[in-house]
């Protein structure tokens, strides 16, 4: 497969990003597979990025930038924030001199090319952070993965060891260049699927649960002895539905996740009134959605 210079893959992995950032419509709250970080905190991370290009691109120090940068750069019209720092981005790419000056970061001097290599990765790992926050099909630019796959080999320990991604992700045997590339980056898209139908789980929006699950899902609920079997989407929402109307004020939290290729555990407890369970989930998740759910009860 070829691979892209510089420029160009900067160029696609920005346009990647800014088109999933047009379709974010009312979502900005939405949780997305980075911690702690919502839409539109993850989309302000990367406006913030393509603000610092210019300048840094252009020989200036963080010193000489000082607070001129510091703030909230989305305003009120974040979409129109992301195009707009965007084309200052890629015009300071493009410029003629771009990768053969000396850049200054934070953490010390890089190649112009190095840097621009390290923004482009940075766009296209998050726009597929952006895709399973809205749910959108994860396919990224396959070019591009390949791209930053085989740039990001020589550097991975470096930035595993300066705490800038997480421990790498466990990825099926059959896993594609895709998946590789965000197991590299600490990404599981099992992980990512889980997360995003325990987000609609938790605010009990069952259409919202149905479209984290696949068409032929399975969940089995802890009915004494063995749980019930509900097999298909129509029996599937009709188990959430029920549950929520018995339950309308219950709290589900979270106590752990384990990935390991397509398959997650999870602990969880449960809380009702006066009283509360605590059990385990056992996913399967294919297409990056949920397509079974086995769940399990102390008691």
């Amino acid at each position: 497969m070829t691979t892209l210079d510089a420029r160009e893959l900067y160029r696609r992995a920005s346009a990647e990003f800014g088109a999933r950032v047009h379709r974010v419509g009312d979502r900005w709250t939405a949780p997305t597979p980075c911690a702690g970080w919502d839409v539109r905190e993850l989309v302000r991370h990367l406006v913030d990025e393509e603000m610092w290009a210019p300048p840094l691109l252009g020989g200036a120090t963080i010193a000489d930038v000082g607070d001129r940068l510091a703030g909230d750069q989305l305003g009120e019209d974040p979409v129109a924030a992301v195009d707009g720092a965007a084309r200052l981005a890629v015009a300071a790419v493009e410029s003629e001199d771009a990768l053969t000056r000396t850049v200054h970061l934070s953490f010390g001097d890089v190649p112009g090319q190095e840097y621009v290599l390290q923004l482009a990765a940075d766009h296209l790992v998050h726009a597929w952070d952006l895709g399973q926050a809205l749910g959108e099909d994860s396919a990224l630019d396959a070019e591009a993965v390949a791209t930053v796959r085989e740039w990001f080999r020589s550097v991975e320990p470096v930035y595993r060891r300066a705490g800038v991604i997480g421990p790498r992700a466990a990825v099926a045997d059959a896993a594609g260049p895709q998946d590789e590339l965000l197991a590299m980056f600490g990404r599981s898209p099992a992980l990512a699927a889980v997360q995003r139908f325990n987000a609609a789980f938790g605010s009990k929006d069952v259409d919202a649960i149905m479209a984290a699950m696949t068409p032929d899902c399975v969940f089995e609920d802890t009915t004494a002895p063995d749980g019930t079997r509900h097999v298909g989407a129509a029996a599937v929402r009709a188990a959430w539905t029920a549950l929520f109307t018995g339950a309308p004020d219950a709290i589900f939290t979270v106590e752990e996740l384990i990935g390991a290729g397509d398959r997650v555990v999870q602990r969880w407890r449960y809380e009702w009134g006066d009283g509360h369970v605590r059990g385990v989930d056992v996913f399967t998740v294919r297409d990056a959605r949920v397509a079974e759910k086995l769940s399990y009860v102390k008691g």
